[in-house]
C-alpha cells in the first residue's frame, strides 16, 4: 500500500484548529514544546520536596503545602475548565519514562483483567483517604513523601509495561484529569480520516524515529472523547502527514452527544467523582465530627483511620453504586424494559451528564481554597529566599496575605458554579434522551437521574455553606 500523498487527499479545514494558528500552532507542534513546559514543573516539584523536607513543617509557611494544596488543586480544576487536561500534558511524573524504557524488562502488557478504571478509582478512594486521616495539608513533609511516590510509581511501570499504564490505568490524578477533560473544548481528531486510512505506518500511535507516539495508544482518527488522552501532542508531532487537529469543539459535546462505551468502569468512575467532590469538602465542615462521635460511642469504632475509611468508602464507593444502578434500573423500565436499554447501557447513556455537575462542585470547593489562600504563596517564598540569603520586596514576610477574593463574594461564586454545573447536566440528560426516544418516553427515561442530580445539587448548597476550614493559610476560620 503506498503512503498518501497530502496533494491527493482532500483535508477538509476543522472549524478552529489550533495546530494551525500561526505561532500557538508551531509552539504546540515544536519537538521539544512539551518538554519546556514538562522542566517547568519539574522545578516546582524539586522546590516542593526541597521546602517539604528541609522547610518549616507548618503548612501555611511552606511552599510544598501551599503549592500542592491550595494551588495545584485550584490552578488544576480552572484549566480543566478553560482549555483541558493542561497538567498531564506537562506532568513531570513521565519524565523519567526515556529512562524507564531504556532499561525496560519487557513489552509486556498490562494484565487484560486491569485494563479497565477500576484501579484508578480504587487509587482515588485511597487517596483522599490518605489526605484526610493523615492530614497530608497540613504536613509538609508527607506532602513530599507523596511526589516521590509519584516519581518511584511512574518510573517501574514505564519500565515493566507498555501503554503507559500508569497514566491509563493506575494514576488517581490521571483519572480525575481524564474525567473531568471530557468538558474540555478542545479534542484531538484527524482532519481527515481518508489519509490515516491510507497510513502504512500509524505514527501517531506507534511513533516515528524522533518522536514517540500516543503513551495511552490512542488511534486519532478513532478518537471520540478525551477520556485517557494526556494532550502530549506526540501523535502530532509524529504525524508524517501532518493530519492532527486539535479542533475546537463544544463543552458539552461529549455528556450531551457522545456515545459512550458501555461499561460500568467508566460510568462508575464519573459517578464516584462526582460523590468524592461533596465527600472530601465533608471532611472539613464540622457534621464530620458529629458523624465521628456517633460512631464512636455507637459502633465502638473509635480508630479515626477507620472511622474515615468507612466514611470515605461508603460515600464514594456504595452509596454511588447503589444510585448509579437504581437510577439505570429504573431508567431501564421506564424505557419498557428492552433488550437496548439494559441497566448497563443506560448507565453509559446518562452518567457522563454528572461531570458537568461534578465539575461546578470541584470548581466551588477547590475554587474556595485558591481563592481563600491564593496570596499565601507570597510570604511562603520570600521567607524560604531571606533564609538564603535572598531579599524578596525586603522587609519581614507579610504572613496575612491570602485572599484573593472578598470573603463575601465567594459563595455566591460557589452557588453559580453549581447551579451551572445543574443547568449543564440537565441539558445533557434532555440531549441524551431526545436522541434516543420521542418526548415522553425520554421524559420518563431521564427523570430517575434529573432527580439525583437535583438532590445532590441541593446537598451541595447545604454543604457549602456551612464554615469550612481554610487548610493552609493562617486566617480563622
Amino acid at each position: 500500500m503506498t503512503p498518501p500523498s497530502r496533494a491527493a487527499v482532500y483535508i477538509p479545514k476543522p472549524r478552529l484548529d489550533l495546530l494551525r494558528t500561526p505561532v500557538l500552532g508551531r509552539l504546540l507542534k515544536w519537538r521539544w514544546g512539551r518538554l519546556v513546559f514538562q522542566l517547568l514543573l519539574l522545578g516546582v516539584a524539586a522546590l516542593v520536596l526541597y521546602d517539604g523536607f528541609t522547610g518549616p513543617q507548618l503548612a501555611p509557611a511552606n511552599s510544598a503545602t501551599v503549592l500542592v494544596w491550595i494551588h495545584y488543586r485550584g490552578l488544576v480544576i480552572l484549566g480543566l475548565l478553560l482549555v483541558g487536561n493542561l497538567f498531564c500534558s506537562a506532568c513531570p511524573f513521565t519524565l523519567p519514562r526515556t529512562l524507564a524504557r531504556r532499561y525496560s524488562l519487557g513489552s509486556r502488557r498490562w494484565p487484560r483483567r486491569l485494563r479497565n478504571k477500576w484501579v484508578s478509582l480504587a487509587g482515588l478512594l485511597v487517596f483522599f483517604w490518605i489526605y484526610e486521616s493523615l492530614d497530608l495539608w497540613a504536613s509538609p513533609w508527607l506532602t513530599a513523601w507523596l511526589v516521590v511516590a509519584y516519581f518511584v510509581g511512574s518510573f517501574l511501570l514505564e519500565a515493566l509495561f507498555a501503554e503507559s499504564p500508569f497514566c491509563k490505568y493506575v494514576c488517581p490524578l490521571g483519572a480525575f484529569n481524564f474525567v473531568q477533560s471530557t468538558m474540555s473544548s478542545l479534542q484531538i481528531t484527524a482532519r481527515s480520516p481518508a489519509v490515516c486510512l491510507e497510513c502504512q505506518g500509524k505514527e501517531c500511535v506507534r511513533g516515528s524515529a524522533r518522536v514517540p507516539g500516543c503513551g495511552t495508544e490512542l488511534y486519532v482518527p478513532m478518537i471520540q472523547s478525551n477520556m485517557d488522552c494526556t494532550l502530549c501532542l506526540d501523535c502530532a508531532r509524529a504525524c508524517p502527514y501532518d493530519n492532527v487537529a486539535l479542533q475546537l469543539r463544544a463543552p458539552l459535546h461529549e455528556a450531551a452527544s457522545t456515545r459512550w462505551p458501555v461499561r460500568w468502569d467508566l460510568s462508575m468512575l464519573v459517578f464516584a467523582l462526582t460523590f468524592m467532590a461533596l465527600a472530601n469538602a465533608f471532611g472539613m465542615v464540622p457534621p464530620i465530627y458529629a458523624v465521628q462521635d456517633w460512631m464512636a460511642g455507637s459502633l465502638g469504632l473509635t480508630a479515626p483511620a477507620l472511622q474515615l475509611l468507612l466514611i470515605q468508602g461508603t460515600l464514594t464507593l456504595v452509596l454511588p453504586g447503589v444510585l448509579l444502578f437504581g437510577a439505570a434500573w429504573a431508567s431501564h423500565r421506564a424505557a419498557g424494559g428492552s433488550s437496548g436499554t439494559m441497566p448497563q447501557a443506560m448507565a453509559a447513556r446518562y452518567a457522563p451528564s454528572f461531570i458537568p455537575l461534578g465539575l461546578g462542585f470541584w470548581v466551588a470547593h477547590y475554587g474556595f481554597h485558591l481563592a481563600i489562600g491564593g496570596l499565601t504563596i507570597l510570604p511562603v517564598l520570600q521567607a524560604l529566599l531571606q533564609d538564603h540569603g535572598l531579599a524578596l520586596f525586603g522587609g519581614r514576610p507579610a504572613w496575612g496575605m491570602g485572599a484573593l477574593l472578598p470573603a463575601e463574594i465567594i459563595f455566591p461564586l460557589q452557588v453559580v458554579a453549581m447551579m451551572l454545573g445543574f443547568c449543564a447536566a440537565l441539558y445533557s440528560q434532555a440531549r441524551q434522551a431526545l436522541r434516543h426516544a420521542p418526548p415522553r418516553p425520554a421524559l420518563r427515561q431521564l427523570l430517575p437521574w434529573a432527580l439525583l442530580a437535583f438532590l445532590l445539587t441541593l446537598a451541595a448548597l447545604q454543604l457549602f455553606n456551612l464554615p469550612m476550614e481554610m487548610r493552609g493559610t493562617f486566617r480563622a476560620t
